[in-house]
């Protein structure tokens, strides 16, 4: 961890992300709850794909606060620090695609 603190591109809008987690938890609670009283499979299915659509709906948010904050301040920083910072994100992306 650095010595200075370091604040995070999405710290500004950190209480927006953690409401949509809570509704993301709400969603999984119902999934679970649909379980147990035995729902029709496609009605399940359909709360699943629009946990999915959240969740991605999130990611593609926190990426492009990291991409705007960290990746930009990086490559102020200079090109060795913007290179790792570049590739960290295309790794982040690429496990993104392939959920």
């Amino acid at each position: 961890m650095d010595a200075a603190p370091h604040h995070h591109g999405y710290i500004r809008r950190k209480d927006d992300y953690l409401k949509r987690l809570r509704r993301i938890e709400g969603q999984a609670r119902g999934l679970q709850r649909m379980v147990e009283e035995e729902q029709y499979c496609i009605d399940i299915l359909t709360q699943v794909a629009a946990m999915t659509s959240a969740l991605q709906s999130f990611s593609l948010g926190l990426l492009e606060e990291h991409m705007n904050h960290c990746v930009v301040d990086a490559a102020r920083a200079g090109d060795a620090e913007a290179r790792e910072k570049v590739a960290e994100a295309m790794a982040a992306i690429t496990r993104l695609v392939k959920s």
